[in-house]
C-alpha cells in the first residue's frame, strides 16, 4: 500500500503535463483574467474547460472591473438549481485553483456540495499556501475524509490569513478532529471553525475543549453532531471547564450531542464566569423543563448572553414559564430566543409574549412546532400589530379566518440558510440568518 495515496493520485493528474514538454510555457503576464488563465491551464494540461467553471469566471472578471479594489468570493455552489446539478470533480478544482493562485482579488472560496473529495483537498491546501489573500474557504459536503482532513489541518499550521473555514459535512471522524484541533495550537489567525457533522468523536471534542482554554484567535465554533457514546454527557463537563477559562469565544454551537439536564446545568455553571459568550445553540438535544431552571438562573446574572436557540428540546409550559420569569424581571441582555417544537401549549407560550410587552431589548423570538390556542394566537398578532414584534422579527405571521385568528409560519429564524441558499435574491437576510446577524463573526454565514 502507498504510503500517501492522496499526494500520489493528485501527482497523477500531472502526467499529462509531463509528457509534453513543450507545453509548460506559463500564461502571459498579460494574462489577467481568471477565464483566460484558467482556459490556457485547460490547454497547457490536456483537460476541456469545465463551462460552469468558465462562466462563472467570466463574471467574476465583469465583477472584478467594476470594483477592482474589493476582495471577490468565487462561489461554485453544486446544489445550486440554476447550474442545474453541476458538481465540480477534484480534477476541476485542480485547475481552478491553479488559475486562482496570486490573483489580488480573490478572498474567498465556496465550493459546497461538490465532489472534490481527498484529492481535491489536497489542491485546497496548496491553495492556502500560494494564496495569500483568502480569509474564507468554504469546503462543506465535498467527500472529504480523514485524509484530506489531514492535509488541509497541516496546511493551516503554517497559514496566517485565512479567518474562517468551513468543514461542514465532511467526514474526517475522530482522526482528523483531532489533528484539526492540534493544529489550532499553531495557528493564530482563524477566527471561526465549522466542523459540525463532521463525525468528530469524544476525544477530539475534548482536545477541542482543551485547546481552547489557550488559543485567544477563536471566535466561534461548531461542534454540532458529534459521534459520542454512552450518557456520562462528557463533552458537556469538558466544554463546559473550557468556558471558565476561555476569554474570547463569542459562538458555540452544540447541536446534537445528546445533551441532557446534566449537560445544560454544566453549561450554565460555566457561563456564571463566562463574559464574553454572546451566542448559544444547543438545539436538537434532549434538554427538558428541569434543565430550563439552572437555564434561567443563569440569565439573572448573566449580561452577555445575546442569542439562545433552544429549538428541537422539550422544555414544555413548565420551561417556558422559568425563562419568560427571568426574562421579564431580570435579563436585559437577550435579544433572541428560539423555542421552535418543544412541546410547549399555549399557557407557556403566551408566557414569553408576555414577557416582551415588560422587556423591550428581547427583539426576535421563534415559536413554531409547538401547540398554538387562540390566546396564543391573539398574543403574537397583538405584538405584531402593535409594533413591538417586528414581523421579520418572528417565525409566525397572523391570518383571520370567520373572525378567529390563526399563526401560519414564514421562513425567518435564527439560521435557516445554514446547510443551503436560496435560489434567487440575497442569500444572506438578517430575518432568515438572524442570529448570525446579531452576533457576527467573521462576513459570512
Amino acid at each position: 500500500m502507498q504510503r500517501y495515496p492522496v499526494a500520489e493520485q493528485a501527482r497523477h493528474l500531472l502526467q499529462p503535463v509531463a509528457t509534453q514538454p513543450h507545453l509548460r510555457e506559463l500564461p502571459p503576464e498579460s494574462m489577467e483574467k481568471l477565464q483566460d488563465q484558467y482556459s490556457f491551464l485547460c490547454s497547457e494540461n490536456i483537460r476541456k474547460t469545465n463551462p460552469l467553471i468558465l462562466n462563472i469566471l467570466q463574471k467574476l472578471d465583469e465583477e472584478i472591473e467594476k470594483r477592482p479594489k474589493e476582495k471577490i468570493t468565487v462561489n461554485i455552489a453544486g446544489n445550486s438549481r440554476l447550474d442545474s446539478g453541476q458538481r465540480i470533480t477534484s480534477e476541476d478544482f485542480w485547475l481552478l485553483s491553479k488559475a486562482l493562485r496570486n490573483h489580488p482579488c480573490i478572498g474567498g472560496v465556496d465550493v459546497r456540495y461538490n465532489l472534490i473529495g481527498d484529492v481535491g483537498a489536497y489542491y485546497a491546501a496548496k491553495l492556502l499556501q500560494k494564496q495569500p489573500n483568502i480569509t474564507y474557504l468554504n469546503l462543506m459536503f465535498n467527500d472529504i475524509g480523514p485524509e484530506g482532513g489531514e492535509l488541509i489541518a497541516k496546511a493551516l499550521q503554517k497559514n496566517k490569513t485565512l479567518k474562517y473555514l468551513r468543514m461542514t459535512g465532511n467526514k474526517i471522524e475522530n482522526t482528523g478532529g483531532m489533528l484539526f484541533a492540534a493544529m489550532l495550537q499553531m495557528n493564530s489567525s482563524l477566527e471561526k471553525l465549522d466542523l459540525g457533522d463532521c463525525d468528530l468523536g469524544l476525544q477530539s471534542v475534548i482536545a477541542f475543549s482543551t485547546v481552547l482554554t489557550q488559543n485567544k484567535a477563536i471566535k466561534g465554533i461548531n461542534l454540532n453532531r458529534p459521534i459520542l457514546y454512552g450518557e456520562q454527557e462528557e463533552s458537556t463537563v469538558h466544554i463546559g471547564h473550557m468556558l471558565k477559562q476561555n476569554h474570547v469565544l463569542v459562538e458555540l454551537h452544540m447541536c446534537k450531542h445528546g445533551m441532557k439536564n446534566y449537560g445544560i446545568q454544566q453549561l450554565c455553571n460555566a457561563l456564571h464566569s463566562n463574559s464574553t459568550l454572546r451566542y448559544l445553540d444547543v438545539s436538537c438535544n434532549k434538554i427538558t423543563r428541569d434543565g430550563m431552571v439552572f437555564l434561567a438562573d443563569v440569565l439573572k446574572s448573566n449580561s452577555t448572553l445575546e442569542v439562545l436557540d433552544l429549538s428541537f428540546n422539550r422544555i414544555e409550559n413548565a420551561g417556558a414559564k422559568y425563562l419568560s420569569e427571568t426574562l421579564t424581571s431580570h435579563n436585559r441582555s437577550l435579544k433572541a430566543l428560539s423555542v421552535v417544537s418543544n412541546k410547549i401549549e399555549g399557557e407557556g407560550l403566551v408566557a414569553l409574549s408576555q414577557s416582551m410587552n415588560t422587556n423591550l431589548v428581547l427583539s426576535n423570538i421563534y415559536i413554531w412546532g409547538n401547540k398554538f390556542d387562540e390566546d396564543t394566537c391573539v398574543a403574537y398578532s397583538n405584538l405584531i400589530e402593535s409594533g413591538r414584534l417586528k414581523p421579520e422579527n418572528t417565525d409566525v405571521e397572523p391570518y383571520v379566518v370567520d373572525e378567529h385568528i390563526y399563526l401560519s409560519e414564514v421562513s425567518n429564524g435564527l439560521k435557516r440558510h445554514y446547510y443551503w441558499t436560496p435560489t434567487y435574491g440575497e442569500c444572506y437576510v438578517p430575518s432568515s440568518s438572524a442570529g448570525f446577524a446579531l452576533v457576527p463573526v467573521g462576513e459570512r454565514l
